[in-house]
């Protein structure tokens, strides 16, 4: 087990621990830069026929992986490059960018749940094998906590249910709006983007406190 997983199995422990003995519920949060999320289509357009995205890493949330190819994400006043694509592939091509990224892109997104693309802005996309030009799929992650139905259950929470997030030190902050996501393929976890992540002077991998 690496030392990613091990930590994570130790925080997770914690958490329970904490909870059992006190009745509070920490969660473990991670910072989620910028990324991109393809369909089939856009996976050919951009890295050729019949290719297949290669694991670079797992990532936190079961099935969920870090892909070692990257894309240049093109808007009307700038780019960002080697934007990271993560696996597997989807049904719609997803870009999911930071507000700080937005305003070098020259993209107006709107906060959304992941795969609430309806009405939102695209771009182009370049690989190394050609561009994609999406119609939509620009957004900015709205804060979201990850939970197996197993994890809601212990400390709770149900899928849909809107939470707070507080965390101590310097920099103490409250998050308001972190809607809960509970069901089969996730973990217990809060993603926050890296705008978030920076408003608490986030580092490492740090616990919240949630507040119902």
């Amino acid at each position: 087990m690496d030392k990613g997983k091990v930590q994570r199995v130790v925080q997770l422990a914690v958490a329970e621990s904490i909870f059992r003995k006190s009745g509070k519920i920490f969660v473990p949060v991670a910072s989620s830069a910028r990324h991109v999320h393809l369909c089939r289509a856009d996976v050919e357009k951009l890295f050729g026929k019949g290719y297949q995205l290669q694991k670079f890493r797992d990532l936190s949330q079961p099935g969920q992986f870090a892909c070692k190819e990257q894309v240049t994400v093109v808007g009307p006043k700038g780019k960002l490059e080697r934007v990271r694509v993560l696996g597997p592939e989807r049904k719609d091509t997803q870009v999911e960018i930071a507000l700080t990224d937005s305003f070098a892109l020259g993209i107006r997104p709107p906060v959304r749940m992941s795969g609430k693309i309806s009405g939102t802005p695209g771009c182009t996309l370049i690989g190394p094998a050609g561009q994609a030009d999406i119609s939509e799929g620009v957004i900015v992650a709205a804060r979201h906590m990850h939970i197996s139905l197993e994890q809601a259950k212990l400390y709770g929470l149900q899928d849909g249910q809107i939470v707070r997030l507080r965390s101590d030190g310097e920099r103490a902050v409250v998050f308001e709006n972190v809607v809960v996501r509970a069901g089969n393929g996730h973990d217990f976890e809060v993603h926050l983007d890296t705008d978030e992540a920076n408003a608490l002077a986030m580092t490492g991998s740090p616990m919240m406190e949630v507040l119902k």
